[in-house]
């Protein structure tokens, strides 16, 4: 009898280490896929995310970006000119105001609790990441040079590329595509996300910065998204106030790392960017180009499970080399130009929740006694990678 209990107990240890070690296992991908952009693993109080969150609809330029403070239910929407704070419910909670230059995307740093976004002063050549601190932004119509809700760090590599003079005349033609003049045909930037280095050395999420590209079919050196890493941990020291009649030039003098995706031209380049820790790859929501040789796909996603490779930045004047991202072999591809890809919106807003759901932002307009509002409105969608559109929307049972 002793030996049989002896014998059973034995079997019963090694069958729970053995289901031990497969919930390990099983785990561990999951584990690995939560974390893959250095952003924790969201925690069960997070509140349920609606189906839809209104922006509300105003008196400004339309809609360019969104993001979310998942932890306190807020989201932002970015009106060109005009920030709009809500609840998850769609109830403003406040906005900033007096932007004269274009308020882009955006996203939410959950290391400092900070929204980012893109800011362009293309006249006086001047290009900043904003960073606004939501906890401050308590009430509507908010100065946002006058009551310290945001604070902005100055792009010296993107004034140097958006400056360059390709052709040698020693002019700068201004904001106009119709020029070979914008090194990379850069007309400043637009796309911003938080994820992982693209050189995979580690050191915590980075911001990422995509230009804006202008569409020109007339040249062959405009055929990249051209993306900018920093390590913002250290950028207190560059941030100034917004003054628009005395732009700053405080920040970093290089980005961590300057990387090249192959998609073909687009118009104004990456609208919208996202990294998704759900796959560990990033998405690339774009206004569709006008090259005839090129697919012209809405929406590009970069393969984060490949480094970038040190290769030949196509179509420059001059042979140059850098280092090259890889687009996801999924979707629709173009055999001729060796782009993949998708058909998709998203370029008015697009917030990866990391578990296989995001919201795509949909922008449009409406009459109020007789005087046109912008709208916003972020809903709630599931990644399918189905080819032509890989989202299908999220509904409640």
């Amino acid at each position: 009898m002793r030996s049989q209990t002896r014998g059973r107990l034995a079997a019963l240890l090694t069958s729970l280490a053995v289901m031990s070690v497969s919930v390990v296992v099983a785990g561990g991908g999951a584990a690995q896929a939560g974390t893959a952009g250095g952003r924790p693993p969201a925690p069960k109080t997070l509140p349920r995310m609606p189906t839809a969150v209104s922006g509300g609809g105003w008196q400004s330029g339309h809609l360019q970006g969104t993001a979310v403070d998942r932890r306190k239910g807020r989201m932002y929407f970015s009106f060109t000119n005009l920030l709009v704070k809500t609840d998850l419910r769609g109830k403003p909670l406040g906005s900033v105001t007096g932007f004269t230059g274009h308020l882009g995307d955006l996203d939410f740093n959950d290391r400092d609790g900070r929204v980012y976004g893109s800011l362009e002063y293309k006249a006086a050549k001047a290009f900043y990441i904003a960073v606004f601190n939501g906890d401050r932004i308590t009430r509507m119509n908010m100065d946002a040079e006058s009551t310290g809700v945001v604070s902005t760090v100055h792009l010296k590599e993107v004034v140097k590329d958006y400056t360059a003079d390709m052709n040698g005349d020693g002019v700068f033609d201004g904001d106009t595509a119709k020029t070979p003049d914008h090194r990379y045909g850069c007309s400043g930037i637009d796309g911003v996300a938080f994820g992982p280095a693209l050189d995979r050395r580690g050191g915590g999420p980075k911001l990422t910065v995509a230009y804006g590209i202008y569409a020109n079919t007339t040249r062959k050196d405009n055929d990249h998204q051209v993306l900018l890493q920093y390590d913002v941990r250290q950028w207190t020291k560059f941030e100034k106030p917004l003054t628009e009649t005395a732009p700053h030039t405080s920040g970093p003098a290089a980005p961590d790392g300057k990387y090249f995706a192959y998609t073909g031209n687009t118009t104004y380049g990456v609208q919208n960017l996202e990294y998704d820790a759900h796959s560990g790859n990033w998405l690339m929501a774009a206004y569709k180009g006008t090259k005839t040789q090129f697919p012209n796909y809405s929406l590009f996603v970069l393969d984060g499970s490949k480094r970038p490779a040190w290769g030949t930045v196509r179509g420059q004047q001059r042979p140059e080399r850098g280092r090259l991202l890889s687009l996801l072999p999924r979707g629709l591809h173009h055999t001729a130009s060796g782009v993949y890809g998708w058909e998709s919106t998203g370029q008015y807003g697009l917030i990866s929740l990391d578990d296989g759901r995001y919201y795509l932002a949909e922008a449009g307009t409406v009459q109020v006694d007789g005087v046109t509002q912008q709208t916003g409105r972020a809903v709630l969608h599931r990644w399918t990678g189905l080819a032509p559109s890989p989202f299908t929307p999220v509904k409640r049972p």
